[in-house]
């Protein structure tokens, strides 16, 4: 096992989360290139685990978290670590081989060189993906929680404020006589950019009577104007998108929508 910089050799494995299998992921995985050329020149890495047959079997990936989904100076977040977790799929079930530890080690002593005061991670209480009990292994602490989604931390100066997660600022405005969808556009998530196409092409079904809106959440000034990096909201309610829905669940939802709009139109004429 050796742990490498993303390069441009293992970028569409690394942009599609390694399901290269998936027409879904390799279509989001577009976006995350976006993504990817802003970031990488303002503070953004990443790191792969590469097995000893060759095959990529992990990532992580860190970014300054200005540009992100938490609040908090000189702090960095780590936005995801992965490794590959399918047995039927892919190149197989490549967990509990230690790629983790590996990947995390190497990503603390790049964030530490790069001058991060401390460095912040997020993950579930509850043993699915993503679970929060890996970090707390190497001394991270619980700064915030939303439901089952731990912010996790661990300072490196004495000086360090502890990080906070974002929250919603204010709601999309509703387009008048139509059915508005807002979709908000950041990138390092692929999965979460297979519901953003989801919905892109399913509002597109209904023509006229759907506003499909995109605000970009690259910068932050606008990260900071919404307090918002990734949500869809039909109207004013937001969506929950974990899982993303499917295109036909997304597909019914709006149409829901859709004839519930019109159904008030007649009513008052």
């Amino acid at each position: 096992m050796k742990i490498v910089d993303l390069n441009e050799k293992y970028y569409p494995t690394f942009a599609c989360c390694f399901e290269e299998w998936s027409e879904e992921m390799t279509t989001a995985a577009i976006y995350k290139r976006e993504w990817y050329d802003f970031m990488k020149l303002r503070g953004m890495h990443a790191k792969l685990a590469i097995d000893d047959d060759g095959a990529v079997s992990g990532l992580i990936q860190y970014l300054p978290a200005e540009y992100s989904f938490i609040e908090g100076e000189g702090i960095y977040i780590i936005a995801c670590i992965w490794v590959f977790g399918y047995k039927d799929k892919g190149i197989g079930f490549r967990q509990q081989k230690s790629f983790g530890k590996a990947l995390l080690n190497a990503a603390e002593d790049d964030m530490k060189k790069l001058g991060a005061k401390g460095i912040a991670a997020w993950g579930l209480s509850e043993p699915f993906w993503m679970p929060s009990a890996f970090y707390k292994k190497y001394g991270y602490k619980t700064v915030d929680k939303i439901a089952i989604q731990e912010l996790i931390w661990k300072p490196l100066t004495d000086d360090v404020k502890p990080p906070k997660w974002r929250h919603a600022k204010k709601k999309p405005k509703k387009v008048p006589g139509k059915v508005t969808i807002t979709a908000f556009l950041n990138g390092w998530c692929t999965a979460y950019l297979v519901g953003f196409n989801n919905f892109r092409k399913a509002a597109a079904e209904f023509g006229d009577e759907v506003e499909f809106i995109i605000i970009k959440t690259l910068k932050p000034e606008i990260i900071k104007e919404w307090g918002i990096t990734d949500a869809i909201y039909i109207d004013d309610e937001e969506i929950n998108l974990g899982p993303p829905p499917s295109y036909e669940v997304t597909v019914k939802m709006i149409r829901e929508r859709v004839e519930r709009l019109k159904h008030k139109k007649i009513k008052k004429q």
